[in-house]
């Protein structure tokens, strides 16, 4: 699942966005990723050593969690006892760091409930789904959309814990420089290690 792609051309990386950006599995998502860190020039912004530093940086961290976080007892039976069909969206992009987190850890949860579609959509892609989901007027990512078998939304998540979300903006309100916040941030999310968005969405599924 974690292979690193040889080699990509820019046709081929612009037909895989086309064919899947609308929806993409998990899977396609890991392997657009791949692509990305192969051939960074043809993708924008990936050309861009910022976003592609930001991007393989979030690689690592991804496949981190992959390997392991274990969803606890309670959302695991909570998980299980899902017997009606349900629709996970995550809008997302590769480059967001937040999105490095708690996207790889929503995947864990219920990756093995077949009830369960879980798919990811580009935040800057058509459809731009996005759209009817800003927070606070902004295009904040990753978001969780959870809709049930007729496509009414159940839950709406993100873009990250509400205890992080509140640090952050406590750190904006101090003045602070992106990249101190940055590191705060990153501490959180190694010792909450996915604790803080399971207590969450028992609470919104329960």
């Amino acid at each position: 699942m974690f292979r690193f792609l040889e080699t990509y051309n820019s046709e081929k990386i612009i037909k895989f966005v086309l064919q899947t950006s609308y929806n993409m599995t998990f899977q396609e998502y890991l392997d657009y990723f791949e692509q990305i860190l192969a051939a960074p020039q043809d993708v924008d912004p990936y050309g861009d050593e910022e976003y592609f530093n930001y991007t393989k940086l979030n690689w690592s961290r991804m496949n981190r969690w992959l390997k392991r976080f274990e969803p606890n007892n309670d959302i695991k039976n909570l998980i299980g006892s899902i017997t009606e069909p349900q629709h996970w969206i995550v809008i997302t992009e590769p480059w967001c760091g937040d999105a490095a987190h708690s996207v790889p850890q929503l995947y864990q949860m219920v990756k093995n409930n077949p009830n369960i579609d879980f798919e990811i959509q580009l935040r800057d892609t058509e459809p731009f789904l996005i759209e009817d989901y800003l927070t606070n007027g902004g295009k904040s990512i990753p978001k969780l959309v959870i809709r049930n078998d007729v496509g009414h939304d159940k839950v709406i998540w993100g873009p990250r814990p509400e205890k992080l979300q509140d640090m952050f903006l406590e750190s904006k309100e101090k003045g602070l420089l992106f990249e101190e916040t940055k590191e705060l941030m990153q501490k959180w999310y190694n010792e909450d290690k996915g604790e803080e968005i399971q207590r969450e969405l028992l609470l919104a599924l329960s």
